[in-house]
């Protein structure tokens, strides 16, 4: 039951979170907490962290509170999550997706 509350409180967060958007000028400055594995242009400097440049927006948002709230396992992420404030989370989400990117398809 305690984790069911926990995945409505989250997702509840979660959207309205993404519906707000975060400020990217903001999610700059929390991004230095970040950049160690994902880079400042969210290409990842660590074989095992993934590339975040131009992800959607909520779904940085819903990944980073499920590590926030444990739902999801990592212990890096979990360390860095638990100093970070929903409205952290926002802009952090909101600097990351606003990266553009490129995609070549390979011939």
């Amino acid at each position: 039951m305690r984790s069911l509350i926990v995945s409505l409180a989250a997702l509840f967060a979660c959207s309205s979170l993404a519906e707000a958007g975060g400020d990217a000028a903001s999610g700059r400055k929390v991004m230095l907490k970040c950049q160690v594995c994902h880079g400042k242009d969210g290409i990842a400097k660590l074989p095992e962290a993934p590339n975040i440049a131009g992800q959607k927006e909520a779904y940085l948002v819903k990944a980073l509170m499920a590590f926030k709230a444990g739902e999801r396992k990592n212990e890096q992420m979990t360390v860095v999550t638990k100093g970070l404030s929903d409205e952290d989370i926002a802009d952090v989400a909101a600097y990351y997706s606003s990266i553009k990117i490129t995609v070549q398809v390979p011939p």
